[in-house]
C-alpha cells in the first residue's frame, strides 16, 4: 500500500471517528488568552522576563521562533469556541534543550492542529534560565511550571471547557523529557503551594512524546529516574527517527510495556529532529500526526 493510500485511510477513519463523536465540523475557534503562570513572582524567581525573542532560518524546517532567558513563564490558551460542552484537552511542552523555548513549530502550530481536531490546547512557555546555570539544574524550574500548569489548567477547566479527565500532554525534544516526567512524577509539589490551583491534580491523563530527549540512561540501559515508569504513569504515544542523534523510544517503550504501561511506539527511517509539522510529505515520519491524531481520539473517547 502506498503511503499516500495509507493516509488517506487513516484521515477517512479519522473523519468517520469524528462524526460519531458529532465533531464532523472543525469547531470555530477563538483569540488565543494568555496569561502568567504565577500569581507573582515564580518560585525562586527575582525577574519578570516573559523571553528574549530571537528567529533562527539556519536549520532545515525553516524560519524558527524561540524564547530564551524566560523568568516569568505564560501559558496560551487555545480554546474550543462552541461553549456548549467541555473538550478534551492538550498541554503542549515545546522543545530547546532547556536552553530555549521554540514558539512555533513546536507551540502554535501544534495549538492549531490540535483546534483542528476538536481539542482544546495550551502552550506552555516555561522558564529557561540564561547560560549561565549549569544543566540539570537548569530542568528544575522547568518541571514546577509544569506541574503548575497541568493543575493551574483543571482549576480554570470550567471557564476554557476542558474536561480536567481528559486533560493530556504532548511534548518535543526537551519538552518530552518535560511531559515524560511529569507522567512519571509521583504527585508531590517541587515548590511551596501559592495558591488552590495547587490543590488540583498535576498528573496528565496522557502523554504523547515527539522525538523526546533525555529519556535513556545509556550507561545502565535503563530509562533515567526522573522519568521511571510508574504504576500511575497514563498511557503514551510515542514517536522518532532513527537518525534522530537522541534516538531511544524504542527502549523506552519497552520498560513502558515492562511496567504495564499502555503504550504506542512508531520509530520511522528518517526525518531528523525538530521538525513538527513541517515535514516533507514523501518522508514516512511526516504521518506521525495523523497516527497522533487517531491515538488521541482513542483516549479521549468518552
Amino acid at each position: 500500500m502506498t503511503s499516500q493510500r495509507l493516509a488517506a485511510l487513516l484521515s477517512f477513519s479519522l473523519l468517520i471517528g469524528c462524526v460519531a463523536n458529532g465533531q464532523a465540523d472543525t469547531p470555530a475557534t477563538p483569540s488565543p488568552i494568555t496569561f502568567n503562570l504565577w500569581p507573582n513572582t515564580a518560585p525562586g524567581e527575582t525577574g519578570s522576563s516573559a523571553g528574549d525573542a530571537a528567529t533562527d532560518s539556519t536549520g532545515r524546517y525553516g524560519e524558527i521562533s524561540k524564547l530564551s532567558n524566560i523568568t516569568c513563564p505564560q501559558l496560551t490558551v487555545y480554546p474550543i469556541a462552541d461553549g456548549k460542552k467541555t473538550h478534551p484537552t492538550v498541554l503542549i511542552f515545546p522543545g530547546g534543550g532547556y536552553y530555549v523555548v521554540t514558539t512555533d513549530i513546536e507551540g502554535s502550530e501544534i495549538a492549531h492542529w490540535l483546534n483542528g481536531l476538536g481539542c482544546a490546547a495550551a502552550v506552555l512557555h516555561y522558564r529557561v534560565p540564561d547560560g549561565q546555570v549549569p544543566s540539570p539544574q537548569r530542568r528544575e524550574p522547568a518541571f514546577q511550571d509544569a506541574q503548575r500548569a497541568m493543575s493551574l489548567l483543571r482549576s480554570r477547566a470550567g471557564e476554557f471547557g476542558i474536561d480536567p479527565a481528559r486533560l493530556g500532554v504532548i511534548g518535543f525534544s526537551a519538552g518530552g523529557h518535560l511531559a515524560a516526567r511529569l507522567s512519571c512524577s509521583d504527585g508531590a509539589r517541587t515548590y511551596d503551594t501559592v495558591d488552590a490551583a495547587d490543590k488540583f491534580s498535576d498528573r496528565p491523563s496522557f502523554t504523547l512524546l515527539i522525538y523526546p530527549a533525555y529519556l535513556w540512561n545509556k550507561a545502565s540501559q535503563s530509562p533515567a529516574p526522573e522519568v521511571q515508569p510508574t504504576a500511575s504513569t497514563p498511557p503514551m504515544f510515542l514517536a522518532q527517527t532513527r537518525d534522530d542523534d537522541l534516538f531511544d523510544v524504542t527502549d523506552y517503550a519497552k520498560a513502558l510495556q515492562k511496567n504495564g504501561t499502555p503504550n504506542h511506539c512508531i520509530a520511522y527511517d528518517s526525518g531528523g529532529h525538530g521538525y513538527g509539522l513541517r515535514l516533507s510529505k514523501d518522508l514516512p515520519a511526516s504521518h506521525w500526526p495523523t497516527e497522533a491524531a487517531l491515538w488521541i481520539q482513542r483516549q479521549t473517547r468518552k
